[in-house]
């Protein structure tokens, strides 16, 4: 296999390794992607990233980049209290948060076009615009762009096709299967045109009836099964049936290998082979299990959806998974997409997302895990600098911020600045290109990488993102 050393990234791309490889080694397309997979930046730190999606937009103006100064249908009804980090106004309802400001940075100046929830959600879990237009959509299709989680899934199977563990999973739930009646599954988490090989293991996690929100109330321990998306638990597959499966397997290699041509098939025998070394392995069998837990540190986390979800996503990140998304979805119509007022931001969204990200940043300290696992915390969008006649604020996608942690963040620290009404960056901007291409950087992945498109062609998975390296130290 061609491995390049290089210490600056910009000596090791797509182009050079394509003449070094076809030129020298008359590698074919697939050695050549392998190839590609080998660039590791020089100062790349983390091993996995846990990513945190508050879906539906938080407010910066109730989060992060508080105005207390700017008038009163501004600056909202919350005031901001002291922290670790010079500079930073952190909102009273994260006190656990800000008592821990100087582990993580906040970027305040997150900024892209696509303001809506569906586009949003791509666009930041995949670094490129949606191809559905505004109002155009609501679900994946399969010609939407991979997410980051599957690209590192990718590089994952490139590697090693025998693992154990998955490479990208997806907590608790697809993206939307609790938002009402399940009708609006999101975009953005999934493998798209890369193929379904590529797509994450998914658990899921059922809601006692419409009404009910299981991220704002204590969840039992029957609720927090984490099964694995359509496919059986391991308790419910005996050894002899699981043997069966594989000899089954087995007799068929000599009639797959006629279809391996087909990239479709090819892919489905991957994702099939994957879903099963999951509910046969004990390594992961064991990640899933909440209950190995001692009950002062589930506590510690919240029993909430959330809050044991950031749980299951340290275990599975201590067990090797690479990248671990868990979703805070809205299982009420609003959540974070807090378009009337009420009590809900300040009773039920602040302290639950307070209490399990501060659980998770403190937990991943004091296990030795925070140099080599990158926290990212955000949303689609934020909302607008001036609220609404219902004391709401509405969607506002030009400016939102993210905190992240651990992976060699300097913590204590911000990058960005906005507008005095919290409106538009004023300094140094990054857009969800920029910053899948920091994502791709922690994780030793090169930015500019390219894997095959369903044509075999090599394709960039972002085009002009840079990583806000500044952040790193």
């Amino acid at each position: 296999m061609l491995t390049l050393h290089c210490t600056d990234r910009r000596h090791a791309t797509r182009r050079r390794i394509l003449q070094a490889g076809s030129g020298l080694l008359g590698l074919n397309l697939p050695g050549v992607l392998r190839a590609e997979a080998t660039v590791r930046p020089a100062r790349a730190r983390a091993k996995s990233v846990i990513f945190l999606f508050m879906f539906g937009g938080p407010s910066q103006l109730e989060t992060f980049d508080m105005k207390p100064d700017a008038p009163e249908n501004i600056r909202g009804p919350f005031k901001p209290i002291s922290c670790k980090t010079p500079g930073l106004l952190i909102s009273e309802t994260l006190p656990k948060l800000a008592a821990l400001s100087d582990r993580f940075c906040i970027l305040r100046t997150l900024t892209h076009d696509f303001n809506d929830h569906s586009g949003g959600a791509h666009y930041v879990q995949t670094g490129r615009r949606w191809h559905v237009p505004i109002g155009g959509g609501f679900s994946p299709t399969p010609k939407d762009w991979p997410s980051i989680g599957s690209a590192v899934e990718w590089d994952a199977q490139a590697r090693n096709s025998h693992r154990e563990i998955p490479g990208y999973v997806v907590l608790p739930n697809t993206l939307g299967k609790l938002q009402e009646k399940g009708q609006y599954l999101r975009p953005g988490e999934h493998a798209g045109w890369l193929g379904k090989a590529c797509n994450p293991l998914t658990t899921a996690i059922e809601k006692r009836d419409l009404q009910d929100n299981p991220y704002w109330r204590d969840c039992t321990d029957e609720e927090l099964t984490f099964q694995v998306q359509e496919q059986s638990s391991r308790a419910q597959i005996a050894p002899q049936r699981l043997a069966e499966r594989r000899s089954l397997l087995a007799r068929l290699d000599d009639r797959r290998r006629l279809l391996d041509a087909d990239p479709a098939v090819a892919g489905y025998d991957r994702f099939r082979q994957r879903a099963l070394g999951l509910v046969s392995s004990d390594r992961t069998h064991r990640a899933l299990n909440l209950r190995e837990e001692p009950t002062a540190v589930r506590d510690r986390y919240g029993r909430q959806l959330f809050g044991q979800s950031c749980l299951m996503a340290r275990r599975l990140v201590e067990a090797g998974v690479r990248f671990v998304t868990v979703h805070y979805d809205a299982c009420d119509g609003y959540s974070w997409d807090s378009h009337v007022h009420n009590d809900d931001v300040k009773q039920r969204l602040m302290p639950t997302t307070d209490q399990a990200a501060a659980a998770l940043i403190q937990d991943l300290h004091d296990r030795g895990m925070a140099d080599d696992t990158l926290v990212v915390m955000l949303g689609e969008m934020g909302r607008t600098p001036k609220a609404n006649a219902r004391w709401g604020r509405d969607h506002w996608s030009t400016l939102f911020p993210a905190l992240l942690a651990g992976g060699g963040v300097r913590g204590g620290s911000t990058y960005g600045k906005s507008d005095d009404q919290g409106a538009f960056p004023t300094e140094n901007p990054v857009r969800p290109e920029d910053l899948a291409a920091t994502l791709y950087w922690s994780l030793g992945l090169d930015p500019e990488l390219a894997v095959p498109d369903a044509e075999g062609r090599p394709t960039r998975l972002i085009e002009d993102g840079r990583p806000v390296t500044a952040i790193f130290g």
